[in-house]
């Protein structure tokens, strides 16, 4: 278990110092150029030296630091060749040009890190969905407490609109709550005794008591908020290759300077060639290619929270944006994992709430997940059983007013009259229950984990974006083509075992990048085998999150066309920055060592280039209009269902 996390605070511009050093810098370097012009050339001097040392105290001292820690590991950063730079600068007596260069690189390196932690600070603002305080009951009455001291076992109260402080399960009373901010679905949920409530949602106009199963300090939302946290702990695969280009590339231009300068002492001109190594040290600088990437990945994984989408690290974000091909499970991620029945078949004299009434009444004893089903499209029903049996691996038995009645699959009851239709039901995709009374078949009731409705929708904006999709899965057949058809997927491989589904995997790696997505236990393999493995959920099954890459935080299937044309666009950002950084070492370079440019024009050129690249990098943090480029609208639909209706009305329009 983690340590807890808090919430960070932006420290404003006027108070922060690694800002307000440059700044200085910058002030005073400009108030030495115009005490130079007016010939007061002893107080330039000295305005000059403090703009030196206020730029170069952000970043001299560090540099110094890490050339010591770093002794025979060749850990020579770009900070060693300002520093070189500005030394050689003073020794030649050019204090403005050094005092330009500190101020115009720390500068850069300060906007770097205000840029970074404004990112984090995204990532962490989650947390201030967190209440301060929570109601609790308590023995001697409700009390109010810190929402951090709850902790697992506790009755939290709340009211209308009251912010949940922890996860738990309603113990009394029914309302909905909106977890838009959690997982970004605009529907609010309708919850009642037994439902699961996650940190973070609000409640709406009813009044209920949750059982926390988690503390106010470590719950769903702090997990997320840790998940995004672990981003900052790795570099995506453009991060390395910067690396490497930067790595060799400091040393290389150490080596090239001392080379200038051999040229002066050869030639006889030793203080212009000497020079010129100076502006070819700052020139072939490789500071904008250092600082290419990192701001544009955690730019992108920041702004990618706001589509519901948590990115472990950087290299899983940009692995995401080379997915060409999708691997989907079925059960819980491409339907909802809530069987409801679709379809009722009679025999002659019988009707639909016949048929259900009586197998309700027989399943209402039962713990089969088909029974659930059944029982909800039957409520209201006052037909009762007695002497119900069991029978595993078969079905269930019972009487109803004197006759016997049954309830179970084709194999047990026969579907005579009904086996026409019994077999349409199950090229659909759909479980049957077959219903007798008095050694009569009645009906046959179709039952079907119905496809998401946003599933369709989300696989046609895949496919816009010419990407496979693929659907693996371990239930049967005949369901599995079914839901693929309604979805939309050509390619389906049922029956799947969890090591079939990773070897499927490996297979579809081998051919182009691959991201799995799924939310179950059997999934594990399968996600940690993907180019990127995508967890249906953060809450869902730890296995799963703890194998994937990615986890969405909802289960709105279209955050997945959306999270992949974000890392797309943030892919196209990185080689931008990383082309224009390299560009600018190949063009400045030989400009400086002919001596077409000095110094202060190699400085000034080299650092504002360096700021363009953070600012080109933070445009990845924008995430709006992702949703309307990664996946189609859904033009004409008002989703402004009432919350209380929306699973029965689904159920009821599939039975439709």
């Amino acid at each position: 278990m983690g340590e807890p996390l808090e919430v960070e605070r932006s420290t404003p511009w006027w108070r922060d110092r690694s800002l307000l050093l440059p700044v200085t810098a910058g002030v005073l370097w400009v108030a030495g150029l115009l005490i130079d012009w007016a010939n007061f050339e002893l107080a330039a001097l000295v305005v000059h030296v403090l703009a030196l040392l206020a730029g170069a105290w952000t970043f001299v001292p560090g540099t110094l630091r890490r050339l010591v820690q770093g002794r025979g590991r060749g850990r020579l950063g770009v900070g060693l060749l300002m520093t070189i730079a500005a030394s050689g600068a003073v020794l030649l007596g050019h204090v403005g040009e050094a005092a330009a260069l500190a101020f115009l690189f720390s500068l850069a390196e300060a906007l770097e890190d205000r840029s970074m932690d404004r990112a984090k600070q995204g990532l962490r603002a989650l947390l201030a969905l967190m209440p301060e305080t929570a109601r609790v009951r308590r023995p001697d009455g409700p009390r109010t407490v810190p929402a951090a001291e709850v902790s697992a076992g506790d009755v939290l109260l709340l009211g209308a609109g009251d912010r949940v402080a922890t996860d738990g399960v309603v113990e009394t009373g029914r309302s909905w709550v909106d977890t838009s901010a959690i997982t970004g679905e605009s529907i609010p949920v309708e919850v009642g005794p037994g439902d699961e409530v996650h940190a973070g949602s609000v409640n709406g106009s009813g009044s209920i008591s949750l059982r926390a199963t988690a503390d106010g300090r470590d719950n769903s939302l702090t997990q997320i908020v840790r998940l995004v946290d672990q981003a900052h702990a790795a570099k995506g695969e453009r991060a390395r290759l910067a690396d490497r280009i930067a790595r060799p590339l400091v040393p290389t231009v150490l080596v090239v300077a001392v080379l200038v300068a051999l040229v002066g002492v050869v030639t006889g001109d030793p203080m212009t060639w000497v020079e010129r190594a100076l502006v070819v040290l700052v020139a072939a600088s490789p500071c904008a290619l250092a600082i290419a990437v990192p701001v544009t990945v955690i730019s992108s994984i920041g702004s990618a929270s706001k589509l519901g989408v948590v990115i472990k690290s950087g290299a899983a974000f940009e692995q995401l944006g080379t997915i060409r091909t999708v691997a989907l499970d079925k059960t819980g991620t491409l339907t909802r994992n809530q069987p409801c029945v679709v379809d009722v078949a009679v025999t002659e004299g019988h009707s639909d709430l016949d048929v259900l009434a009586i197998a309700a009444a027989l399943e209402s004893v039962s713990t089969h997940p088909l029974a659930t089903a059944i029982l909800t499209a039957a409520s209201g029903s006052s037909v009762q059983a007695d002497d119900v049996q069991e029978i595993p691996g078969h079905g269930i038995t019972g009487t109803i007013r004197g006759g016997v009645v049954r309830a179970g699959s084709p194999r047990w009851i026969t579907p005579g009259a009904l086996g026409d239709q019994t077999r349409d039901m199950a090229s659909q995709g759909m479980s049957v229950v077959m219903v007798e009374e008095d050694s009569q078949v009645i009906g046959a009731i179709g039952i079907r984990d119905e496809l998401r409705a946003d599933a369709a929708e989300a696989v046609a904006a895949l496919h816009a974006q010419g990407i496979r999709t693929v659907m693996l899965t371990g239930d049967n057949e005949l369901t599995a083509r079914a839901i693929a058809a309604e979805a939309g997927i050509d390619e389906v491989h049922a029956e799947q075992l969890p090591t079939d589904k990773a070897s499927h995997i490996r297979h579809l790696t081998a051919q182009s990048p691959t991201a799995m997505i799924g939310d179950g236990i059997n999934d594990a393999p399968a996600l940690a085998s993907a180019s990127v493995g995508i967890a249906m959920g953060v809450t869902g099954t730890a296995a799963a999150v703890e194998s994937a890459d990615v986890a969405f935080t909802g289960t709105d299937l279209r955050q997945l066309p959306a999270a992949l044309a974000h890392a797309r666009r943030g892919r196209r950002i990185m080689t931008g920055n990383i082309g224009l950084a390299l560009a600018i070492i190949v063009v400045l370079f030989p400009l400086a060592l002919f001596g077409v440019l000095g110094l202060a024009a190699v400085v000034l050129v080299h650092e504002v280039a360096e700021v363009v690249v953070i600012a080109n990098g933070m445009r990845a943090a924008r995430a709006e209009g992702v949703h309307s480029q990664g996946t189609p609208s859904r033009a004409g639909q008002d989703n402004r269902e009432t919350p209380p209706t929306r699973e029965a009305a689904e159920c009821a329009a599939a039975q439709n």
